[in-house]
């Protein structure tokens, strides 16, 4: 069971997909980086956890047989 950070980044990581397909971890990462930029390190951490959801998330397709 997730609490809920975990589903919403989880939720934010699948609208990326989504809306930007491939490059969706670059704009987390964009979005991760203007929150350092801010000085909001809550929003960096979330941006952060979505990347290492749309990371898992790659693997995990790149691992799975085609056939």
């Amino acid at each position: 069971m997730f609490d809920e950070n975990e589903r919403l980044a989880r939720q934010e990581a699948h609208w990326l997909i989504k809306e930007f397909g491939a490059e969706a971890p670059l704009y987390a990462a964009m979005k991760a980086e203007k929150a350092i930029e801010q000085k909001d390190f809550r929003r960096c951490a979330r941006w952060k956890r979505i990347l290492e959801i749309l990371a898992d998330g790659h693997a995990a397709k790149s691992a799975s047989p085609k056939y």
